[in-house]
């Protein structure tokens, strides 16, 4: 806890749960709110709560955060005994959550949603302490369609999403870091990179699929520069595969530092969650997206035709993923590089450099009233 002139802080509780596309969001947005100080002499004091899974483990504290990490699994989607397993640790999420809100004692509550969001979010409702819900996606997930009538206020990531939430509804975008606003237009030298990325725990069908249209590709039209993020599962097995098919390949379990990667990219091959695609619009760079079909709601596959409706994006939907589909896609979309200039601008003009900060503003004009 930190003291500021004798003001005691306004403490701030993020929650993100899971995966990158729900951590990475409310870190941007908790760096804001940290860069800003505090309001009326009061500094912030800003936690996250989040799952015990290591991706939240290694960056939410490496961020400057403190991390409260709880039991906590999803519903949706599953059955059998891993359901009924899932439901039994929903008391002991319960309990976990009570215990942090009572303790830290929150002016103010964010989260992106997820099935964390659900015991966090109502939980502080009905302690009435404001809560303001980030929705990324063109198409609200379950979670976050039941939390609409309790929150205090949502920003949205896309306008047609505002009608569920009403007038509490702020059109805002979806907040990344800064540095992804601050990657120069693609340099088009040879040769062209492809950066393929399946989301942060990586792809099993794309980590299958893209090494051998790309091998079909490079016999069909020349060399390439490949850097290929697969997940811990599959790292070795690509990595192995491109071996085989004596492709270079820079191979990456995860990557650190994927704005600047990014930077180095004129194609990315990637899923479609709501974190990628806008990390795309904000560094302009032209795509092809693979929608994910177990995503909830088929979220994905909305987000990725919102990209392709604007000129960023061709959409593969994953029953027609193929090799073949895959090298005809890059042939058309290599075979000039005007075409890949188009698509980079059609993203940056979805981008929304301010989200972070107009996210911030809603949680400050509750933390002024606290």
């Amino acid at each position: 806890m930190n003291e500021h002139d004798g003001f005691p802080p306004l403490r701030i509780l993020m929650v993100a749960g899971g995966t990158g596309g729900h951590i990475f969001p409310v870190l941007a947005v908790a760096d804001e709110l940290r860069g800003r100080g505090g309001v009326a002499g009061r500094p912030y004091d800003i936690e996250f709560v989040g799952t015990r899974r290591p991706l939240e483990a290694k960056l939410i504290p490496a961020a400057g955060f403190r991390l409260h990490a709880v039991d906590s699994a999803g519903l949706k989607g599953i059955g059998g005994l891993r359901w009924l397993r899932n439901f039994l640790v929903l008391p002991r999420t319960a309990i976990e959550v009570a215990f942090i809100l009572r303790e830290y004692r929150p002016c103010v509550v964010v989260s992106i949603g997820g099935y964390l969001a659900g015991p966090v979010m109502m939980e502080a409702a009905l302690r009435d302490i404001p809560t303001v819900l980030i929705e990324p996606n063109a198409q609200p997930g379950l979670t976050n369609r039941l939390l609409a009538p309790v929150v205090r206020a949502a920003a949205v990531g896309f306008a047609e999403t505002a009608d569920l939430y009403g007038a509490k509804a702020h059109v805002t975008g979806l907040p990344v870091r800064r540095a992804f606003f601050d990657i120069p237009p693609r340099t088009g030298s040879q040769p062209l990179t492809i950066l393929i990325v399946g989301g942060s725990q990586g792809s099993r069908a794309m980590n299958h699929v893209v090494p051998e249209g790309i091998s079909m590709r490079v016999r069909q039209l020349g060399k390439l520069r490949i850097i290929h993020q697969t997940g811990e599962r599959d790292y070795n097995e690509v990595r192995r595969d491109y071996q085989e098919r004596r492709i270079e390949a820079e191979v990456h379990a995860f990557i650190d530092d994927m704005a600047g990667v990014l930077a180095q990219a004129d194609l990315v091959i990637a899923r479609a969650g709501a974190t990628t695609v806008t990390e795309l619009a904000a560094a302009g760079r032209a795509s092809v997206l693979i929608p994910f079909p177990g995503a909830t709601d088929q979220h994905q596959l909305e987000n990725a035709r919102a990209m392709e409706k604007a000129g960023a994006a061709r959409v593969i939907v994953q029953s027609e993923f193929t090799p073949e589909r895959l090298v005809a896609a890059l042939r058309d979309l290599m075979a000039s590089t005007a075409t890949l200039d188009k698509m980079a601008a059609c993203a940056r003009g979805l981008a929304r450099p301010d989200a972070a900060a107009q996210i911030a503003d809603l949680v400050e004009g509750f933390a002024r009233r606290a």
